[in-house]
């Protein structure tokens, strides 16, 4: 039994269904929850975009207030730290004399990279590190192939996984938590992380809130207070109102709410108000999400370069400056492509079907390099996910995993498509 470990929350800011903080728990006698500001997530990108924009900003420091509330309850507190994490943990591993340090396991470049320089830190103060997978709904260790032989065609990766593998059960929430004394840290304002608080526009789909009871409030009121569920496949493709689709992809995106507990609400309501087309079709767009963390552990860097998963494909590195203000401004030709580029803008969120066509248009009628659309939107986005964020924008460039290899959306067929009436583009563009 150790005696004192640091658990070392990233997007991972639940208390529900968490293997790190539970085994950390299983494991010592006292523990330290830690959140560290990374600086890094703060800066520009060399696509010139803030790597974290306001609206997922405001989401996180939301989140954290709500993590800290629970672990209060639970008798302990979030230590906030503000900097490098291989400068900051250090500092309290010594303070504390910390013997091991608990934290999720990484999957893409800069996180791992990161992730690498903290456990390098700890171990020059002999104090020990562990990883543990608590992102996907799939645990890495029971899919029916290795990473490395994981198809690229995510048809494939399905119907073997549904097949042959099982869902661990969810982990419950601890019912106590012994810290030492702990110091009184502050959540840092937006102010103070460099960035505005930008209001939400009143035509927002949601009025996004951070944290694991937020989420819990969504789930509960898309699942039993609406019961949309249940026509989720037939509405998903919609633009406009709270409930065409689920909206957990921002709280998930923190790890404010886990995949598994998704599933086995999907699986309650199953029993309660039978299933169909539309519980599945959830559970199945979780398995995306599972299956871009997948390929991005196979794949590794190869989704942040031009040419992605396919190699030596040639793709536009077209920069111009001027279309990239006219698409992110909504002043492009397209009617259908301005309305979900000034969503967007002015609340950090579109729709699925939103998403595909001014992805598909950047790439696909402007014809710039696609990486730079990608940047924008982990910028802007309150939901951005690393793995799925650059998943899906090479799925559509046409270098990732598409089967087809290249995805081009008539935009105007599915404007009159999926806006036939022209309500999204009057709310949008007047």
């Amino acid at each position: 039994m150790i005696k004192t470990a640091i658990v070392w929350f990233k997007t991972d800011l639940r208390i529900t269904d968490n293997e790190t903080l539970v085994k950390a728990l299983e494991k010592s006698e006292c523990i330290i929850p830690i959140y560290c500001v990374d600086e890094s997530h703060f800066k520009e990108t060399k696509y010139g975009f803030k790597k974290t924009g306001s609206f997922r900003a405001q989401f996180l420091l939301e989140a954290l207030e709500d993590l800290k509330n629970s672990l209060e309850k639970l008798g302990s507190t979030l230590v906030i730290l503000k900097g490098k994490p291989e400068t900051e943990i250090p500092k309290i591993v010594k303070e504390f004399k910390v013997q091991k340090v608990y934290a999720k396991k990484e999957i893409a470049f800069e996180e791992k990279k990161t992730e690498q320089k903290v456990q390098e830190e700890l171990f020059k103060l002999k104090c020990e590190f562990e990883a543990i997978s608590t992102s996907t709904l799939y645990h890495a260790e029971d899919l029916p192939f290795s990473i490395k032989t994981i198809p690229d065609v995510f048809t494939d990766f399905r119907k073997k996984t549904e097949k042959e593998s099982k869902i661990r059960p969810c982990i419950a929430q601890p019912t106590q938590i012994k810290s030492p004394v702990l110091p009184q840290t502050k959540i840092p304002t937006i102010t103070e992380l460099g960035l505005e608080l930008t209001p939400l526009d009143s035509r927002s789909v949601l009025q996004f809130k951070g944290g694991e009871k937020e989420a819990l409030n969504r789930l509960n009121h898309f699942f039993y207070e609406t019961k949309a569920l249940g026509t989720y496949k037939e509405t998903r493709n919609g633009l406009v109102g709270a409930d065409y689709s689920s909206k957990f992809s921002p709280w998930l995106a923190l790890g404010c709410i886990s995949a598994r507990t998704i599933y086995f609400e999907v699986k309650k309501y199953e029993t309660l108000f039978g299933s169909n087309s539309s519980t599945y079709w959830l559970i199945f767009e979780l398995m995306w999400r599972d299956y871009f963390r997948f390929m991005f552990k196979k794949h590794q860097t190869k989704f942040f370069i031009s040419s992605g998963i396919k190699e030596n494909k040639k793709m536009n590195t077209n920069t111009n400056a001027t279309l990239i203000a006219d698409w992110i401004n909504g002043n492009t030709s397209s009617d259908f492509i301005n309305a979900n580029m000034i969503e967007l803008k002015l609340t950090g969120f579109m729709s699925n079907r939103g998403r595909q066509n001014v992805a598909s248009y950047f790439c696909n009628e402007l014809n710039l390099d696609w990486r730079i659309g990608t940047a924008y939107f982990e910028q802007q986005l309150i939901d951005y996910d690393v793995s799925s964020n650059w998943g899906n924008w090479a799925y559509i460039a046409g270098v990732g995993n598409d089967p087809r290899g290249h995805r081009f959306f008539n935009i105007e067929k599915q404007a009159n498509e999926y806006d036939k009436k022209m309500e999204y583009r009057n709310l949008w563009l007047k």
